[in-house]
């Protein structure tokens, strides 16, 4: 899994990303788990509700239970001086 995912209070070590504008955000993850069909179900009900595209989760992963998978979502919210989110990468 990406080290984006791992918290880490130091800015400065980041590679390839912007301090300044990673710290003026909030970055919520979320994640779903579950069998094939039910993570897909779950992706495409939060898109149908507007939450998110289907392309903005990560692809699906194995999951520790062997009958599971995972996706992820990461969501940076806007910063209070207006300036707009870096768009995730995977």
């Amino acid at each position: 899994m990406s080290q984006e995912f791992v918290p880490d209070d130091n800015f400065s070590d980041r590679p390839n990303d912007d301090s300044a504008a990673v710290s003026e955000q909030e970055v919520v993850l979320l994640t779903v788990v579950g069998s094939p069909k039910g993570v897909r179900e779950t992706i495409l009900t939060l898109y149908r509700l507007g939450f998110a595209e289907v392309g903005d989760w990560s692809p699906v992963q194995r999951a520790a239970n062997p009958k599971q998978v995972m996706s992820v979502l990461i969501r940076r919210k806007r910063s209070t001086d207006g300036t707009q989110p870096k768009k995730s990468g995977r």
